[in-house]
């Protein structure tokens, strides 16, 4: 038993810093995670690596080729354009069901976009970003819809974080932009009409439209 729970605890470390490799960019599209090479990276065996390659695979960030290698998902255009529609789809109707109760209460989300104005990295920017629609996802009431959006949550963050860093090359104003975004949203959320609140959220992720499609 407790050998078990090592092998989860060092399951769970190593997916946490192969995660953080993947998602800031670190280790780029493409990259050959070894089981070798990052157990001896991150000193432990290389049972709790496989777990946590495993473990990466279901979230979206790993993929293993035919032969059982394990490399840092490549999103092609086709996967961008899935991932666009399917936040076009869910989330302006998240939003419209989410309206009531966040016109009652914003809280969370202007938690989020407090932390968002101070946060010191694009990967910060990212996280806080997807941190906040999922607030929504959550206010929405529906629990089907929300599972469906935790289930992309690991590519969001992915694609969310590629366009992030690829827009900030371009214009250095990632972090203002997004803060500026999601303070319109809560306003309208406090002001608006459920109707308005769904408009808003299609255009604000319309906006993200001409980042598409990347390559690979």
């Amino acid at each position: 038993m407790q050998t078990s729970t090592l092998i989860a605890s060092r399951s769970d470390s190593a997916a946490s810093r192969l995660r953080t490799d993947i998602l800031s960019g670190t280790a780029g599209p493409g990259t050959l995670l070894a089981e070798s090479a990052v157990a001896l990276r991150l000193g432990v065996s290389r049972v709790p690596v496989r777990e946590a390659l495993f473990t990466l695979e279901r979230e979206g960030l790993v993929e293993f080729s035919p032969t059982g290698r394990a490399f840092v998902k490549k999103l092609t255009p086709q996967d961008f354009e899935e991932l666009f529609v399917l936040r076009l789809t869910l989330e302006p109707l998240a939003s419209r069901l989410a309206a009531p109760k966040l016109k009652q209460s914003a809280s969370r989300l202007e938690k989020n976009l407090a932390a968002t104005r101070r946060a010191k990295s694009v990967q910060e920017v990212t996280r806080l970003d997807l941190e906040f629609h999922q607030i929504i996802l959550e206010a929405s009431g529906n629990a089907r819809l929300l599972k469906l959006w935790r289930s992309l949550r690991g590519e969001l963050e992915l694609w969310l974080g590629r366009l992030h860093r690829s827009h900030q090359l371009q214009t250095q104003e990632t972090l203002s932009e997004t803060a500026d975004a999601h303070e319109a949203i809560v306003n309208c959320f406090q002001t608006q009409t459920p109707a308005a609140c769904e408009r808003l959220m299609r255009e604000h992720i319309l906006g993200w439209r001409e980042w598409l499609p990347l390559s690979s």
